[in-house]
């Protein structure tokens, strides 16, 4: 299967301004790339890209004052299997979990494990370990919230979502991973691209997902709070701690985002061919 996915963004700043933007892809489907784009800037910019303390591709540049229009395109080859269903996956007893994962236990500025964890307990402890029971925590939390592009804010806790009972797929995420991490199970949050693929199209524009994953059995598995069922054609952008980690976009100094366009969608080989015509 091949995907076609990117963005367009418009941004308006007032003077010269410093921005952090964690945009393209993570460097693990780089070998599966058949297709991109330069980052294009306009009016054109310097930039550097590098890579974060959590792995994911960083790109940083100084937008001058006025309007300014980054823009990339890619087709990635994707097995067009969906999300794996793992239901033997096991927790690892927390003396033998990797020290690198000892920090996705620890609360974090969306996720407070502090006023969750009783919560968590009363509603998951009986819960089978494993994979089961973070199912559990995506069906509670699935059924718990009610999701629209209205709720949407960005100063949202787990905690607030979880009282609040809305929110848009970022909370969803945040109140998962905060009772993963409660129950004991590391969970990091993750953002990228994820289209309408095997799935009725959602009208709404297209816009960039939030999910997460969970250590067991020694890897981290992917799980979705907000859709609670495998997709297909999930394209991780960044991973962190939460959504404090991995910003679609930050600005040293005031910004306005003017324009906002994401794509993800399933292309054919014909499709692939015109578009390294264009670019050859």
């Amino acid at each position: 299967m091949l995907i076609r996915y990117g963005y367009e963004l418009t941004f308006q700043c007032f003077q010269p301004t410093l921005m952090v933007c964690l945009l393209d892809s993570h460097p693990e489907y780089d070998y599966r790339i058949r297709y991109k784009t330069p980052f294009s800037a306009d009016p054109s910019i310097a930039t550097h890209t590098y890579l974060d303390s959590f792995g994911n591709q960083v790109r940083r540049f100084v937008a001058p004052a006025g309007d300014l229009t980054v823009s990339r395109d890619f087709v990635i080859e994707d097995n067009g299997l969906p999300d794996g269903y793992e239901q033997h996956a096991q927790e690892v007893p927390l003396e033998f979990l990797p020290s690198e994962t000892l920090v996705y236990l620890l609360g974090s500025r969306y996720c407070e494990t502090d006023k969750l964890g009783d919560i968590a307990w009363q509603l998951f402890g009986s819960a089978p370990r494993g994979w089961a029971r973070v199912k559990a925590i995506c069906d509670f939390v699935c059924n718990h919230l009610t999701f629209g592009y209205q709720y949407a804010r960005a100063t949202r806790t787990a905690y607030e979502a979880y009282n609040e009972r809305i929110g848009v797929c970022r909370d969803f995420a945040h109140l998962a991973v905060a009772f993963c991490r409660c129950m004991n199970i590391p969970a990091r949050y993750a953002n990228g691209f994820l289209g309408d693929i095997g799935v009725p199209p959602d009208p709404a524009p297209m816009d960039y997902n939030a999910w997460f994953e969970a250590y067991l059995d020694g890897r981290w598995i992917t799980f979705d709070a907000r859709h609670n069922t495998p997709r297909i054609g999930r394209i991780t952008v960044a991973r962190g701690r939460d959504a404090t980690d991995i910003p679609l976009a930050t600005s040293f100094g005031p910004h306005i985002l003017k324009g906002f366009r994401v794509w993800t969608e399933e292309v054919d080989e014909t499709l692939v061919r015109g578009l390294e015509r264009q670019s050859a």
